[in-house]
């Protein structure tokens, strides 16, 4: 699947949100971390479903170690990711420090809620987490928006 990129900022309580979930195919970058491909942990997340069907990340979980995920940049270029680990964690739980932290080498998160759903406690309980490393980059090409392939 090949899902567009939009820019995302954290929100007043210092969270990042998902995308809007009115276009289910769109997944969001973390626009004030790190690029896709440069040395640091780039985050990419997108939703699970949402009132229309499935959406970009439904098939997250289904990834698996040494499978690849290809970000097109805003530039054009692409960064080849080789998946490492997919992970889940309830959501009261949630690892911010490990899933975020800072790295020596380029990496990139891929993150969408799992199940179980709960309506009454506010809906999907856990997340689903991604960790690649950048294994090969492309060069450039004009006119190219960013956007994010799974898998391959």
């Amino acid at each position: 699947m090949n899902t567009p990129l939009v820019p995302l900022h954290l929100d007043a309580t210092g969270t990042l949100p998902p995308p809007a979930s009115d276009d289910r195919n769109l997944a969001g970058w973390y626009a004030d971390g790190t690029t896709p491909g440069e040395t640091g942990t780039a985050v990419i997340v997108g939703h699970l479903d949402t009132r229309q069907g499935t959406a970009a990340f439904y098939r997250l979980s289904t990834l698996t170690p040494g499978q690849t995920t290809i970000v097109q940049r805003g530039d054009g270029s692409t960064a080849i990711f080789s998946i490492d680990e997919v992970q889940n964690y309830p959501k009261s739980a949630f690892p911010t420090d490990h899933v975020y932290q800072p790295t020596g080498r380029p990496e990139l998160r891929l993150i969408t809620c799992a199940w179980p759903y709960d309506r009454a406690h506010g809906g999907y309980q856990d997340n689903t987490v991604v960790y690649a490393h950048l294994t090969g980059t492309t060069p450039s090409s004009t006119g190219a928006a960013g956007s994010v392939t799974n898998p391959r």
